[in-house]
């Protein structure tokens, strides 16, 4: 569903993003990791359009994006739960769902959509008609991510999911992300520094450093690899606390090359 290719991208003559490549296929929950400042809001950004691609490639539903306007992207059914959630602070939880539907003029499904929002975040039905600026973290970016969804994306970018949250409403949080990605089939690119967490929800992920994809492959083998334990997980004990399936490869990648980890359990390949 998106691919992007030699990404490069930044702010002013700063560039950030030096040559990202990653896939998210149809259907997938893709983990974007990494420590702050690797890239990973920036990405999400030139992905929404909101800055400029210097070179490369953003091919979405088919088509390349990478100088299409945000309103374009939107459109193909692009949607982002921006770093910080941005809120509507003035406006009430209702009206601020209603922002995410702005383009859409069917009314009887608006509403069928925000009642599918609520039963996905019953908390926010019970503040309705308060003020975005009375949620706390957690309802906040429950809201932010029901303000996305009225949109009807095809994939969701989720900015920070767990920033500044208690660890009881990340995994809320989450086991949401999970029935609407395992339920509906909704496409996602997750970015989120607790790589334990996003390990375990996902079925592929990145780790992005200083602007470069250095690590890509299933959550069950990124959970071996030496740089996971070391930086995110806390050494072997880390590895073995994270419980996640998933088959497939595990990359480290340098520059154009690619070197392939073998497996540590016996006959597998990874």
């Amino acid at each position: 569903m998106l691919r992007v290719e030699n990404l490069r991208a930044g702010y002013g003559p700063l560039e950030i993003l030096h040559g990202v490549s990653l896939e998210v296929p149809a259907g997938g929950l893709v983990a974007l990791l990494g420590a702050n400042g690797a890239g990973k809001t920036t990405l999400m950004r030139t992905l929404m359009g909101l800055l400029p691609t210097r070179s490369g490639r953003i091919l979405f539903a088919d088509q390349e994006v990478q100088r299409a306007s945000i309103e374009r992207r939107v459109g193909l059914g692009l949607a982002l739960v921006p770093e910080g959630r941005e809120l509507f602070l003035s406006l009430s939880v209702r009206e601020n769902l209603l922002m995410g539907a702005f383009r859409r003029r069917e009314r009887r499904a608006i509403e069928a959509d925000i009642e599918r929002v609520l039963a996905y975040f019953p908390r926010l039905k019970e503040r309705l008609t308060l003020p975005a600026a009375s949620l706390s973290g957690g309802e906040g970016q429950m809201l932010a991510i029901g303000r996305a969804l009225m949109g009807r994306p095809r994939l969701l970018l989720i900015d920070e999911l767990s920033q500044g949250l208690a660890p009881a409403i990340v995994e809320s949080v989450l086991a949401v992300l999970l029935r609407l990605n395992r339920e509906e089939g909704l496409t996602m690119l997750l970015v989120e520094q607790n790589a334990r967490k996003a390990l375990k929800v996902a079925s592929l992920a990145y780790v992005l450093q200083s602007g470069r994809v250095v690590l890509r492959g299933r959550p069950a083998e990124l959970a071996t690899s030496p740089i996971i334990q070391q930086l995110y997980l806390g050494g072997e004990a880390g590895a073995e606390a994270l419980d996640a399936e998933g088959g497939g490869q595990v990359s480290l990648v340098h520059g154009s090359t690619t070197w392939h980890n073998e497996a540590r359990e016996e006959g597998e390949k990874h």
